[in-house]
């Protein structure tokens, strides 16, 4: 698929889990409060993951393009997965 596609399509779902994730800390439910907790830890967990993902494929000479890939497959996931879940 086209990077320009991915990027765009990426986008689109990262915004619906940002107002799904609204909707719910409006709602003030009885999740609203664990919601916000998991988005902090994800975010951290996704960006250690990221990090270690980036750096390995620098180490192994895979240059910028790939870090940048591999870098991005721990956010894509995460949006992925919170999008089913809060959907």
């Amino acid at each position: 698929m086209m990077a320009w596609f991915e990027a765009w399509r990426f986008a689109a779902e990262a915004q619906q889990v940002m107002l799904l994730r609204m909707a719910r800390l409006c709602r003030n439910d009885a999740g609203a409060g664990a919601e916000a907790t998991r988005m902090v830890t994800e975010k951290v967990a996704a960006a250690v993951e990221a990090q270690a993902a980036a750096a390995t494929a620098l180490m192994s000479g895979q240059g910028a393009a790939m870090a940048f890939m591999r870098a991005a497959t721990p956010y894509r996931r995460r949006v992925r997965a919170n999008r089913r879940r809060l959907s």
